[in-house]
């Protein structure tokens, strides 16, 4: 299998999608001429013209709105957002009009649209440029939430979610695009809420998503070296969530750290913890420890926003005071 990277993985799944299906198309600011803020949609204007690949004001509200009013009548929006913090001046579009049209509509109306771009810290960006809100998202029962670590699963969940006839959030991590790894090429499908065993091991459960899975990967092989065995789980969907792979794991291992970019206080880590010790109390020899980033606004400095987030030297702790 070729090697290439996040970006190229995302780019392959929408060109292919666009060459599949003539209802599909692609909006949002910079996404045409400049080929996207990332180049995710690099080539795609020169491929198939501006009908398709389409320049917007910088106005989230409007073109999501356009957005959902064209997948109701049966096209197949990917709207891309330079970054989700910018989502939040289309919250009334995303979660009343793509997020409740179907129900209110009493099933008429199908809207079957992608909403795609960054998310995430690390990159000295501010306050107002780094949020992380699959947590947000998922609070809403209409939208499903996804999140994908590596390049295979972006390419593949992104193709099955252009397929999807429901309204899907998106949400890549900018520091995850230049990452190379492993993609197949031409037909590639991932199913949408199923999560993947990244690690295997026997003594502790790791249970994360996005680039905070990368963070968890590291932990575990630091562990190793001091003997002990860390199961990495990559979620890839936050909702629907793959629960029955979560308790899979932990009924062999027995605990487990939650790794999550998000704020502390009622990030999708707090809902997992809640179901681990509904439905798995019994399973487990220690409590669930949650690493998150700190509660409060991303800075810009950098040594301030790595003590910030999640690292993997935290992760090593929580596990060591699980195990303990």
């Amino acid at each position: 299998m070729p090697i290439i990277t996040y970006r190229q993985a995302l780019n392959q799944a929408i060109a292919e999608e666009m060459e599949r299906d003539d209802n599909v198309f692609i909006l949002g600011e910079e996404v045409a001429e400049y080929n996207g803020a990332y180049k995710v949609s690099e080539g795609l204007l020169d491929k198939f013209g501006p009908r398709r690949v389409i320049d917007t004001p910088i106005s989230e509200g409007g073109f999501t709105g356009l957005a959902v009013a064209a997948a109701t009548y049966g096209l197949r929006p990917i709207v891309e957002y330079m970054t989700w913090s910018f989502s939040l001046v289309a919250f009334d579009q995303i979660i009343n009009n793509a997020g409740q049209v179907r129900y209110m509509a009493g099933g008429q109306f199908e809207v079957p649209m992608v909403i795609r771009g960054n998310s995430g810290g690390g990159l000295r960006v501010g306050a107002t440029h780094s949020h992380t809100p699959e947590n947000w998202y998922a609070n809403v029962p209409a939208l499903t939430v996804i999140t994908p670590a590596f390049p295979d699963d972006a390419k593949g969940l992104l193709k099955s979610a252009i397929r999807s006839n429901n309204p899907i959030i998106f949400i890549e991590n900018e520091i995850l695009y230049n990452y190379k790894d492993e993609v197949p090429e031409g037909e590639h499908l991932t199913p949408i809420g199923k999560a993947r065993i990244r690690r295997e091991g026997s003594d502790i459960t790791f249970i994360a998503n996005s680039a905070s899975t990368h963070r968890a990967l590291e932990a575990a092989q630091t562990l190793a070296s001091q003997g002990v065995e860390a199961e990495v789980i990559d979620l890839r969907t936050i909702k629907p969530l793959d629960f029955d792979l979560i308790a899979e794991s932990i009924r062999r291992t027995n605990r487990a750290v939650i790794v999550e970019e998000n704020k502390p206080f009622a990030g999708w880590g707090a809902q997992v913890a809640y179901m681990i010790q509904r439905h798995l109390f019994d399973e487990l020899d220690a409590p669930v420890i949650r690493v998150a980033s700190l509660d409060a606004p991303q800075p810009y400095n950098a040594k301030l926003e790595d003590y910030l987030m999640p690292s993997a030297d935290r992760v090593v702790k929580a596990a060591k005071a699980v195990l303990a």
